[in-house]
């Protein structure tokens, strides 16, 4: 009986799968009316949501309290190190696409009135580094700004490292790391509706967008499309080289936390998925895989550095203004300031969008269609900042010596 059961269990990457086709033929069929659902999504949503904080916190404090301060000092240094490598690398491919593939254009603009009536404050580099630092802590926790709170963690971590070396009591260590397993249980137990919640998400994504508005923007999302692919090609070799591992078994272990990312959007509510995958797939150890989840969560945005570079382009193209060479210097230098310090949800970059235009000196009518596709095109920014973050935390942690290649090649499992 046990072995019948176990023939007809599908798993949940499978399952997820099934909804992310399900939902799209759904909402194609039905249309609009497939809005009813999407409660039940945004349910799905609020509630990993709810837990991303603490379990950031949580995660971090852990992995920093429970090791020295310089093992602390050198994850943290690989960590940036291999953040702004890959940042640079995929705003510099955003560039080189967006002149070969030119995706602004013959791209008729929509009315963006609405937008082009918004209005955004320019933060100077000043500014941003001056927000990374919470001056309440709660307050950064209830806006769910994650880089403060990250800030917090560390020296929280740091200070309880400090405080257990010397007084050999180990209580307070204990229980962060017990908070930290109980949140993770939350979002383990959350993780089980994932395939409704994906189909509701997707289904009013398919019946209210609709593919029309794809067909003008194929362009653009053919750029994302293929820049993520090259990329990948390169990254892929390069990680599994340095890490001293076969690239060959690279996509199948990125196969759950890669629908998750096309399917969401959302760099947050991925972050359980791929901590957990890094740790039972790649054999990354759970101290780096909880210093370098929440933060390259927070901190690599690699494919939106690809995606922000494009959007500027195309901006520029469906407008007919030629950019010199200065303002695709400023292009790359925005768009990863723009990736830095910012959590991955849905929907926000309409704000960076506007942000760059207005930067930028282009016309903010020009972002409309940008707009109206950005769910699609936020699948391919998802993807390569999700899949990029488990590649930081394998060179991190081969870097270290706390890769575990018997669970990357399968001849050990272990669980989060």
């Amino acid at each position: 009986m046990g072995e019948k059961k176990k023939k007809l269990s599908v798993s949940l990457t499978t399952q997820i799968l099934i909804a992310t086709i399900g939902g799209i033929f759904f909402g194609a069929v039905v249309g609009e009316w497939a809005a009813n659902f999407k409660f039940i999504g945004d349910i799905f949503l609020r509630l990993i949501q709810m837990s991303v904080v603490i379990l950031v916190m949580s995660a971090v404090a852990a992995a920093v309290g429970s090791g020295d301060g310089q093992d602390v000092g050198k994850m943290g240094f690989h960590t940036f190190k291999w953040i702004i490598f890959f940042t640079v690398i995929s705003a510099g491919f955003g560039v080189a696409l967006s002149m070969l593939i030119k995706p602004g254009v013959g791209v008729v603009l929509g009315n963006a009135e609405d937008i082009a009536n918004a209005t955004v404050e320019s933060a100077s580099l000043q500014d941003t580094l001056l927000g990374f630092v919470p001056t309440n802590v709660l307050g950064s926790m209830s806006d769910g700004a994650m880089v403060p709170c990250i800030v917090f963690s560390l020296f929280f971590g740091i200070a309880m490292g400090a405080y257990t070396k010397q007084s050999g009591n180990r209580v307070i260590v204990d229980w962060v790391q017990g908070l930290n397993a109980v949140i993770t249980n939350i979002i383990k137990t959350v993780m089980n509706i994932a395939p409704i919640g994906i189909f509701c998400l997707l289904a009013n994504a398919a019946g209210s967008t609709g593919l029309k508005i794809i067909i003008p923007m194929l362009k653009f999302l053919g750029l994302l499309l293929i820049g993520d692919a090259i990329q990948f090609m390169i990254f892929g070799p390069l990680t599994a080289a340095l890490c001293k591992v076969n690239a060959a078994k690279m996509p199948k272990k990125f196969s759950k936390m890669s629908i998750m990312a096309l399917t969401t959007t959302s760099g947050a509510i991925c972050l359980p998925t791929k901590m957990e995958d890094a740790v039972t797939k790649f054999g990354v150890s759970r101290k780096v895989a909880d210093f370098t989840g929440p933060i390259t969560m927070s901190m690599n945005s690699c494919g939106a550095a690809q995606c922000y570079v494009a959007a500027i382009f195309f901006m520029a193209q469906a407008t007919g203004i030629e950019m010199s060479v200065y303002q695709m210097g400023m292009a790359i230098l925005l768009s990863c300031l723009m990736c830095m310090g910012t959590i991955s949800v849905p929907g926000g970059s309409v704000i960076v969008y506007t942000f760059l235009a207005s930067s930028l000196g282009l016309p903010l009518e020009s972002i409309g269609v940008l707009i109206g596709i950005d769910w699609f095109a936020g699948m391919f920014r998802t993807l390569m900042n999700v899949d990029v973050d488990v590649m930081v935390g394998m060179l991190v942690a081969s870097k270290l010596g706390e890769l575990d290649r018997d669970i990357y090649n399968g001849k050990k499992t272990v669980t989060y």
